[in-house]
């Protein structure tokens, strides 16, 4: 499955949770349900999947977490905020760096229509 057959399904079940819960919860709730969706929709997740910086061919331990992790190919950020930031592009294009995939989705659920929060970054290797 490509990239982009993987992110239409998950815009699909991240719209299915947004549909049922609306905007205004914590991002935790959304994450899990989205979570939650993906796999009964019989795609392989990690979640919380820790994301090392290697430096000088040394592994180290930053804190980095990815949110979501699809089919091993594309990374979901999940986040539940007024707006967002140019931050949060950077944390997703910072992910997608360091663990080589080639396709982001940033996903505010603090929003009227889940369409308006999603942001597509490419990693251009």
């Amino acid at each position: 499955m490509t990239e982009n057959q993987i992110s239409e399904r998950i815009i699909g079940c991240g719209i299915q949770v947004h549909k049922e819960l609306g905007p205004g919860l914590l991002e935790s709730s959304y994450e899990e349900c989205l979570y939650y969706e993906l796999v009964q929709n019989g795609l392989v997740v990690e979640k919380q999947k820790g994301l090392p910086l290697l430096y000088k061919d040394v592994k180290l331990d930053c804190g980095y977490r990815i949110d979501l992790l699809v089919e091993n190919k594309v990374i979901i950020e999940v986040k539940s905020v007024k707006e967002l930031d140019d931050i949060h592009l950077a944390q997703v294009l910072t992910y997608l760096k360091l663990s080589k995939c080639r396709l982001g989705l940033l996903m505010n659920f603090n929003e009227v229509l889940l369409k308006d929060g999603i942001k597509r970054i490419v990693n251009r290797l």
